[in-house]
């Protein structure tokens, strides 16, 4: 199945091997060829030196002898000659003549031969060079997540932001907790993927991200997260919240996706983002330096299904 898109599967290999397999691309093509010329020169008589010179019964003197590929005398010189071919270096000692009809369709053949490895070369290499991963990694997210009050109700919060000046347009985020659920049947789902509500400055799952955002999800009674205490948010809790940032590169028109998950233990109680958005001299700053840094803040010590039910926790 991976060789029926040998394209895809050459993008996603490693640089040494994709390397490699075009090197050796190159290689072979030349080698055979080569051979090809050599067999072609020893089939017409070019490598035996006794017929450089032969008498024309017809005219009774002495004729030059017409090689189908001039200065080719062994097997390292057809060699040389394929590559000249294939790369159209041309350096003036070997040339094709008209004497074989084999030849200059040889001649054809190698060079389209040499056309779609170079095509295939040059394409996989713009690819490799311009994934959409290569942007995606100046696309950072908090290293912590935090869980804190806003507006009364516990919220999930993480910050995202963008390193470059380049605009991601169309930007979307989205939340999903994995973890083990049983069906009512019994059945165990063991990474039962479950998409989760965002709400942010802008609205919708859609970001304008501009500067950097702070993300938010209200857990309340449609939320996975409606019975989790920090009692909860242990290594040995079986929770992860993957988020997804996806949108287009503005300069190059690529779709690129930036991705990262918070373990339980990744998951901070109590705490806040400081703010990094600072107006100095009428122009507004980003202090990245303290992008991840939280503060702790007032939170009560329980379940967003206990404090709905008794508000007098707060």
């Amino acid at each position: 199945r991976f060789l029926q898109d040998v394209f895809t599967t050459l993008v996603d290999l490693k640089w040494p091997h994709t390397l490699l397999i075009f090197t050796m691309s190159f290689l072979c093509s030349w080698l055979l060829f080569g051979m090809v010329w050599w067999l072609i020169a020893f089939a017409h008589g070019d490598l035996d030196h006794s017929t450089r010179l032969q008498r024309d019964p017809a005219e009774g003197a002495a004729a030059a002898f017409v090689p189908c590929v001039t200065s080719i005398h062994s097997f390292t010189s057809a060699f040389l000659f394929s590559i000249e071919v294939q790369v159209t270096i041309g350096f003036g000692g070997r040339m094709v003549t008209e004497e074989c009809p084999a030849a200059i369709l040889v001649l054809i053949v190698q060079n389209i031969v040499g056309l779609v490895i170079n095509a295939i070369m040059l394409g996989c290499i713009f690819m490799k060079t311009s994934q959409a991963h290569r942007r995606a990694e100046t696309l950072i997210f908090s290293k912590h997540a935090v869980i804190a009050l806003r507006e009364g109700r516990l919220c999930f919060m993480l910050r995202v932001g963008d390193l470059r000046k380049s605009m991601i347009i169309s930007a979307t985020i989205r939340m999903q907790v994995v973890k083990k659920t049983a069906s009512l049947e019994g059945e165990v789902v063991p990474l039962n993927q479950i998409d989760i509500q965002m709400e942010n400055p802008v609205g919708g799952n859609s970001i304008f991200l501009v500067s950097p955002l702070i993300i938010y999800h209200v857990i309340d009674k449609n939320s996975p997260l409606y019975d989790i205490s920090p009692m909860n948010l242990h290594h040995h809790e079986d929770l992860e919240i993957i988020v997804i940032l996806e949108g287009v590169v503005e300069t190059t028109g690529i779709t690129t996706q930036a991705r990262t998950s918070y373990l339980a233990d990744e998951i901070l109680w109590g705490q806040r983002f400081v703010p990094i958005v600072a107006e100095e001299d009428g122009r507004y700053s980003v202090d990245y330096s303290k992008f991840g840094n939280t503060v702790k803040v007032p939170t009560p010590s329980c379940t967003a299904r206990q404090l709905e039910e008794d508000k007098s926790i707060i």
